[in-house]
């Protein structure tokens, strides 16, 4: 392309940004809750995180040309997200509301204390955070996620950036932040179900684009950190140790993470919460429900509505089978310690982040919030990977609308039982296989080579 259309590329692109932001304020303005200042403080802060996208693309050494292209899925994103902002999910209305109300009514800070809500403490001081600001706290919990998302959509772009060892003017990783602040389920987890997946899967992304990179202790303060706010991190966890046995990490380096974890909870006992309350938080997550699947497309979502099995025993042979995945992808490290480049290590994060959750018993349909962001990831650093993000994103998304709808998308029926989530399972299914798939078809080939 001509440098003179180039030009008028990054005029236009520039142009509609400016639409778009006018387009946010409007529709800020019109949102239900709160006052006219409470809503323009709404757009002010769009528009914030709109700009903070531009400056860490600046900071990445993107060129300001491309910087003025990328300004307009930045804003075209904070205006698609301020469209969802009214919508209460049920979640919302029955632990969120409830939780900033006890919080503030305790004192903000002062009731850290105090036994509220299911989350780990660094969520607990954000909430009482805004506890303090005067703006309809629905959209403060959004626009935490919503700032999230650009630091998700940065931390996609340095992955993508590290797996094809592109040089900075290479529009690769720039697709890959674009796709992000697009992708269905990531726009949905924050901006319309005020869920916090985000705050997870941003650090997460940054935790494997820096190990990539080689700078583990600063992965390992990502991963801590991703780790405090949400159990979910220990689908990923597995990775560092596969890194450690293929010789990229050092054993010492990896007390990086419980020491950085510790100082998220000192605040906390500082303000007299009991330690014995914030150690338990994740024992407690683990243990609230039975349930073998919440509209989760996992592998429990196979059995007839019409079999007789015993749940328990399903559920200890998920777990089983889940550390087995994980003690083997730990082999390969011990097996490629050698071999274990990028892309080994990137298929390994895969076959975790899709298979793990895939495995495991009581889980969420918001559980495979990494597969989804890491399946894009992948497949922008090489088109052949598409597949399986289609597959990955699309299941994830069905998943999504069978809460958010409350109604199953599809039943099959077979040999007189019916199943509930048949087609979403067996597109996770397909992606799980075609990432082992890969990943076995790496091992041969450095094998091959050694």
């Amino acid at each position: 392309m001509s440098w003179s259309k180039l030009r008028w590329l990054e005029i236009v692109c520039g142009l509609l940004s400016l639409v778009c932001l006018a387009g946010t304020v409007v529709a800020a303005l019109q949102l239900n809750q709160g006052t006219v200042g409470q809503r323009l403080c709404v757009a002010v802060c769009l528009t914030l995180v709109a700009v903070l996208g531009g400056a860490l693309l600046r900071r990445e050494g993107v060129s300001l040309g491309q910087i003025l292209v990328m300004l307009l899925p930045l804003t075209g994103a904070m205006l698609l997200r301020c469209l969802l902002l009214d919508y209460e999910s049920g979640d919302y209305q029955m632990f969120l509301e409830p939780w900033y109300e006890t919080i503030r009514a305790g004192g903000g800070f002062a009731a850290i204390s105090q036994p509220v809500g299911n989350y780990n403490v660094p969520y607990l001081y954000f909430i009482a955070f805004i506890s303090y600001l005067d703006v309809p706290n629905l959209y403060l919990y959004k626009l935490f996620s919503i700032f999230l998302d650009v630091i998700l959509a940065w931390g996609g772009l340095r992955l993508v950036r590290v797996l094809t060892g592109e040089k900075r003017e290479s529009v690769l990783p720039l697709v890959a932040f674009g796709v992000l602040l697009f992708l269905p389920t990531v726009v949905l987890n924050g901006s319309y179900w005020a869920q916090c997946d985000a705050i997870y899967g941003a650090l997460v992304v940054h935790a494997v684009a820096c190990v990539l990179e080689g700078k583990n202790k600063w992965s390992l303060v990502w991963l801590a950190l991703a780790f405090s706010f949400k159990l979910q991190t220990v689908f990923i966890m597995p990775l560092w140790g596969v890194m450690w046995l293929g010789g990229r990490v050092k054993f010492r380096e990896l007390f990086v993470f419980p020491g950085v974890y510790a100082l998220t909870a000192v605040p906390a006992l500082l303000l007299g919460k009991p330690l014995v309350d914030i150690l338990s938080v994740y024992l407690g997550q683990m243990g609230e429900n039975d349930r073998l699947t919440l509209n989760a497309p996992s592998v429990y979502q196979l059995l007839p509505s019409n079999a007789v099995y015993d749940p328990e025993l399903l559920a200890q042979v998920g777990i089983g089978a889940a550390g087995l995945l994980a003690f083997a992808m730990l082999f390969v490290g011990a097996w490629k310690v050698k071999h274990l480049d990028n892309q080994l290590a990137m298929a390994v994060a895969m076959v975790l982040v899709v298979g793990i959750p895939f495995l495991l018993p009581h889980m969420h349909e918001r559980y495979f919030y990494l597969a989804d962001v890491l399946a894009v990831c992948w497949a922008a650093a090489n088109l052949r990977r598409v597949p399986v993000a289609v597959l990955v994103c699309a299941s994830s998304l069905a998943s999504y609308a069978v809460y958010l709808r409350l109604k199953y998308n599809q039943i099959t029926y077979i040999s007189g039982g019916y199943l509930v989530m048949f087609w979403e399972t067996a597109a996770m299914a397909a992606a799980f296989v075609l990432c082992v798939i890969h990943l076995v078809g790496l091992c041969r080939r450095k094998g091959e080579t050694a």
